[in-house]
């Protein structure tokens, strides 16, 4: 694929990278009424990735996990089971337990600031009001670490924010959600293939 070309294209970049593991952590809620949520973005993303590899999602502690081996690099998955809030909590575990670099976990949430599908790719930032971030940056005592923001607009009535994020995908996002889960995909073997540089260039505004 001609993508792929093009990421591992740049050595500098990768030799700026050297470690060989990384945590993919999408965010989202735990249980079937959650599932197919706007807020659940982050798992949705990691659900079609490790379908699409034929990796399996096993319970663990704080969380569910799957790994995936690409190209000498290993990606853990996971999808915290402490439901939004406390998903610092699964993070912090799981980066010291694996010995995880914090330039080297790649955590996938919803954004309510930028339009439907829209792909923001960061190496460091403010929670933007997101309770899942939030509780993140407070257990790892920092701004800076890589980011993936998936906008889901705000097109919601004022007072009903949490109906919005918590509400199922309509019709036409759903259709729309199929190429945009496919680019997501991407989005996540390029961090580990070619370097956060490199993605955030190859997909920002994608």
């Amino acid at each position: 694929m001609e993508w792929f070309k093009s990421l591992l294209s740049n050595k500098k970049d990768n030799k700026a990278n050297p470690m060989k593991k990384f945590l993919i952590v999408g965010l989202g809620n735990i249980g079937s009424e959650y599932a197919n949520t706007r807020h659940n973005i982050g798992f949705k993303i990691l659900d079609y990735i490790a379908k699409q590899e034929s990796c399996n999602f096993q319970t663990d502690k704080l969380g569910e996990l799957a790994e995936l081996k690409i190209k000498g690099r290993t990606l853990l998955l996971l999808k915290p089971n402490t439901y939004m809030n406390l998903s610092g909590k699964a993070v912090k575990y799981w980066i010291e337990k694996e010995n995880i670099e914090k330039e080297n976990i790649l955590v996938i949430t919803d954004d309510l600031n930028l339009e439907f599908g829209t792909i923001r790719i960061k190496s460091k930032g403010s929670d933007g009001g997101h309770n899942g971030l939030k509780n993140i940056q407070l257990l790892l005592n920092t701004t800076e670490y890589p980011r993936y923001r998936f906008g889901i607009s705000d097109a919601f009535k004022k007072g009903k924010q949490v109906d919005y994020v918590l509400g199922e995908w309509n019709e036409e996002e759903t259709e729309k959600l199929k190429e945009r889960l496919e680019i997501s995909s991407e989005i996540i073997k390029s961090f580990a293939l070619a370097g956060l540089n490199n993605t955030m260039n190859l997909y920002n505004g994608k």
